[in-house]
């Protein structure tokens, strides 16, 4: 799970978003980055994180900050999810999971009793340099601007 914490440099990850166009980490050098990583496009809990970061997104343009969402869905999948929530921001289909990976959210869930690996909702901080200010493991989904941006 989650090796890496503030201090850390961010790992030098390449993905591909909804429309097929490849992001990697030296793309936002010389900007702030948030990478939030969640675990199902369109689910109840992930609605309310993209949505939040939606309605605050003007927030972090204002303070230089890049978003990029992550999940294991399929570029169809975040294609439907960007459009149905007019999210502003890329979403990766991280499908064979190498950015998940890279960011060490991949790993053993519980969910009503039974257990399964999935992705963590966990959200990184990125600064200027590539060097990771924060990492957020306890996201509260209605309320993740704030948390990044206090």
């Amino acid at each position: 799970m989650t090796t890496l914490k503030a201090g850390d440099k961010a790992p030098n990850f390449s993905g591909v978003d909804q429309e097929g166009k490849t992001h990697k980490l030296a793309d936002y050098a010389g900007k702030k980055l948030v990478v939030f990583f969640y675990p199902k496009a369109s689910t109840p809990g992930c609605t309310a994180e993209a949505c939040d970061l939606r309605d605050n997104f003007h927030r972090f343009q204002a303070n230089n900050y890049e978003l990029l969402g992550v999940s294991a869905d399929s570029q169809k999948a975040q294609v439907k999810f960007k459009e149905k929530y007019e999210l502003p921001f890329p979403l990766l289909a991280d499908e064979d999971k190498s950015v998940i990976n890279a960011f060490g959210v991949w790993g053993p869930k519980k969910f009503m009793g039974r257990e399964y690996d999935g992705i963590h909702r966990t959200t990184f901080v990125i600064d200027e340099k590539g060097i990771i200010e924060e990492v957020i493991e306890k996201v509260k989904t209605k309320e993740h601007a704030d948390q990044i941006l206090k």
